[in-house]
């Protein structure tokens, strides 16, 4: 048997994979953003149509959730993610080859179905080739792939539309992901046990490391509505939603919002808007790793650790509340990154908590339940900011409704939030029937 020197990094190798799918993930989806000017001029689009082909990726993205999950938990994350990867890569790719509204359309939900898998499958991978105490960091990680990608993704395809044109930037943005397929089966496997370059030191260090041992495959995944019975459940899914509500603001109205209200000129709107999103994915991968490192060196326990963080890091995002008050420039642009911040620390702890929680081989249908209600929140988001925004004249009672739903978050996860420790079945084995009770 190996010993403590002899273990490999294999579990690292794969995070990197779970970090690229979740960059690569963003960048495809803000592809058709950056070319909208070329679409509507060259296929005769008006903004209304615009806005539905733009919009039709949230609603396939938001219905799927569950189902993938419980497709990645029941098949496998190799499978889960790997297909889905395959399968948004090539939409992408064909948004190249529309002709017009019809096509766009479905080709965005299309894109919508194939993103679906990409966080339910992570949470269920580091569910099963993470020791407890590594979830947070590994979770921070892959997450703050989401702020790479959202802040590179808008320079680098409006550089690539000028150098080609849409319809090739779409083929190679889209063959990124084929690649990614390729180098995911060869890499992956199902089980830490099932890796043929694993060490057995790597292989004790993850299963002695976890308090539920997933990947049994005589042990079925829960059904999804009888998640619902737990109040732990209910408060993971409206305090996501909260967050979600004021981290979409920074991918949707963040730049009109410099522009409009902050009198900044577009080029340099164009600088700041990305720094929220950099120093959120720095912030994100600490927050998961100071956590982690908490509760291995029991300084706290895991649920005051969770608690903690989620907490922190909402009373951090509070500051969108104060941006609009200020004149001074640099002090929004200062409040905005912590706010950002803020939201990526709790981040760290949200995509944790499925593994935390989960009944058996059930963690990604638990994430997936949690996408799903959050995704909601980054749905109805930009429309009710538009609508305050419309009726008031300007962004200040927008952002100020976002700190409220902040402070209903905080609360949330202060009191609704229980004790953080893995649903129990009775009968694991049949735990679609099962009567299950949480202790």
């Amino acid at each position: 048997m190996n010993n403590i020197t002899d273990k490999t990094r294999i579990r690292w190798w794969i995070a990197g994979l779970m970090w690229l799918a979740i960059a690569i993930n963003y960048i495809d989806r803000t592809v058709l953003s950056a070319a909208a000017p070329h679409l509507i001029d060259e296929l005769s689009l008006d903004p209304e149509m615009m806005g539905f082909i733009m919009a039709a990726f949230f609603w396939s993205y938001s219905l799927l959730q569950i189902p993938a999950g419980w497709f990645a938990d029941r098949f496998g994350q190799k499978k889960g993610l790997g297909l889905a990867v395959a399968w948004w890569s090539i939409a992408t790719s064909m948004m190249g080859l529309a002709t017009g509204f019809k096509s766009l359309l479905a080709l965005r939900l299309a894109l919508g179905v194939g993103e679906a898998a990409a966080y339910p499958s992570n949470a269920g991978i580091a569910a099963r080739w993470f020791p407890d105490r590594e979830r947070a960091t590994v979770s921070g990680l892959f997450d703050s792939a989401s702020k790479f990608g959202g802040a590179i993704a808008m320079p680098l395809i409006v550089w690539m539309i000028y150098q080609f044109d849409w319809r090739l930037t779409f083929l190679i943005i889209g063959s990124v992901g084929i690649i990614w397929v390729i180098a995911w089966y060869f890499i992956y496997a199902e089980n830490p046990e099932d890796h043929k370059k694993i060490s057995q030191a790597e292989i004790n260090h993850i299963r002695q490391g976890q308090r539920q041992k997933h990947g049994d495959k005589s042990v079925l995944p829960m059904r999804w509505y009888k998640l619902l019975r737990y109040r732990n459940i209910w408060a993971m899914c409206i305090g996501f939603f909260t967050i979600n509500y004021t981290s979409y603001f920074f991918i949707t109205w963040l730049p009109t919002y410099l522009v409009k209200d902050k009198g900044m000129d577009f080029i340099k709107m164009g600088m700041v808007a990305a720094l929220p999103l950099l120093c959120g994915m720095v912030i994100e991968v600490l927050a998961g790793w100071a956590s982690d490192r908490i509760v291995h060196k029991r300084i706290l326990s895991l649920t005051a650790t969770r608690k903690l963080f989620l907490t922190l890091g909402l009373l951090m995002a509070l500051c969108i509340g104060f941006a609009p008050f200020t004149d001074s420039v640099f002090m929004t642009v200062f409040l905005l990154c912590v706010a950002k911040s803020g939201t990526t620390v709790a981040a760290s702890q949200v995509w944790a908590l499925p593994g935390d929680v989960a009944p058996k081989n059930s963690v990604s249908i638990v994430a997936g339940l949690q996408n799903t209600v959050s995704n909601m929140g980054g749905a109805v988001g930009p429309i009710i900011t538009g609508a305050i925004v419309a009726a008031t004249g300007s962004f200040t009672w927008a952002l100020v409704f976002s700190a409220v739903l902040v402070v209903i978050g905080i609360l949330n996860y202060l009191f609704l939030l229980g004790k953080v420790e893995p649903i129990v079945i009775d009968d694991p084995k049949t735990a679609d029937l099962a009567t299950v009770q949480q202790h």
